[in-house]
């Protein structure tokens, strides 16, 4: 071959190379589309149930980089339009709330949109093909909650004031009674529904007439209690949030209830393109980090310590599946 033909095929190689450099430096890298979710909630953010929820999508929008904006205080009359309002103009990829007393107008909108995934919580199962379902599966940490109760109490009387008695907040009272009687056999526990998902001034009623009747530690299944617990210097439980900062030396702990498990797995289904109807129960489990204790904070010096290892020891034995507390849905009874 000659020196020309030599050459001249170095000098095609060259071009080539340059021109491949230059066309890589001028591809635009291509943008991951970002998931676009719409929270809708029948009540107030202040409430920690729909809280929870929104924490948990605040947190998804700085670590999974979706886009995130939500609607409060829906109530129980306009959720449908709403929803049919935000599936049309907003055109989200996720829908997620709290059903419930909206279960009925939540399930026709979704099955109205298939194309958007709709996680709601409720009492339901989940409706294909696009209607999963979530809950606050925080009866475990609320055992534990109980144990503390049946050690600290005095008077062997402690108080409970609860929402509706249906079978998400029957599990939480019933898991915390099992572990008041658990703790002390001859503690009574009194019982309040107060007929109202949030009404904190009815709630911190009811509490104030259980602390009068002998109660001197109160579980705060609903927002309100804290409230009267503060007026009457009682010890008590928080619910679904970390509540301490409500009242820093009253509130010993609270089963929490992280809803970021659930959230990431459905962002990153629906990233997939492989979003099911499902019940996602499990992910508000303590083994996957859905229910935890809250942290002591005040109270990590005030509790004695022989508690503090009772409810490590059972909180270790629930996560190694070799202790379960029950699931019991009947109405609790008030001693």
């Amino acid at each position: 071959m000659s020196k020309k033909f030599i050459f001249l095929g170095v000098l095609i190689l060259i071009a080539l190379l340059i021109f491949t450099a230059c066309a890589k430096k001028e591809e635009k890298p291509v943008e991951e589309k970002k998931i676009k979710v719409v929270g809708v909630y029948a009540t107030p953010l202040e409430e920690p149930w729909p809280n929870v929820i929104h924490q948990a999508l605040l947190k998804a929008k700085e670590t999974l980089g979706i886009e995130y904006e939500w609607v409060e205080s829906v109530g129980y009359t306009d959720f449908e339009r709403v929803l049919r309002e935000i599936a049309d103009t907003k055109k989200p990829d996720i829908i997620m709330g709290d059903a419930f007393g909206n279960e009925e107008p939540a399930r026709r909108v979704a099955k109205d949109y298939p194309n958007i995934a709709f996680a709601f919580g409720s009492g339901g199962g989940p409706m294909n093909p696009n209607f999963a379902v979530f809950d606050n599966w925080i009866h475990e940490p609320a055992y534990l909650c109980g144990l503390i109760a049946g050690k600290l109490t005095k008077t062997n009387v402690v108080g409970v004031v609860g929402g509706y008695p249906v079978p998400e907040v029957n599990r939480i009272v019933n898991a915390f009674i099992q572990g008041v009687k658990e703790a002390n056999p001859n503690a009574k526990v009194k019982v309040t529904f107060i007929g109202s998902w949030f009404d904190p001034p009815k709630a911190k009623e009811a509490a104030i007439a259980q602390i009068e009747a002998g109660a001197d530690v109160m579980y705060a299944e609903r927002y309100g209690v804290i409230d009267a617990c503060k007026e009457r210097n009682i010890p008590c439980f928080g619910s679904l949030l970390d509540q301490w900062e409500l009242a820093p030396d009253l509130v010993i702990t609270g089963p929490v209830w992280d809803m970021y498990p659930t959230v990431e797995y459905v962002v990153e289904q629906v990233k997939k393109g492989t979003f099911e109807a499902i019940d996602l129960k499990d992910f508000s489990m303590m083994a996957k980090g859905g229910a935890k204790l809250a942290p002591y904070h005040n109270w990590e010096t005030k509790l004695p310590q022989e508690i503090k290892d009772l409810v490590e020891k059972r909180k270790q034995e629930i996560l190694s599946g070799v202790f379960r507390v029950d699931v019991n849905e009947g109405v609790p009874k008030s001693d």
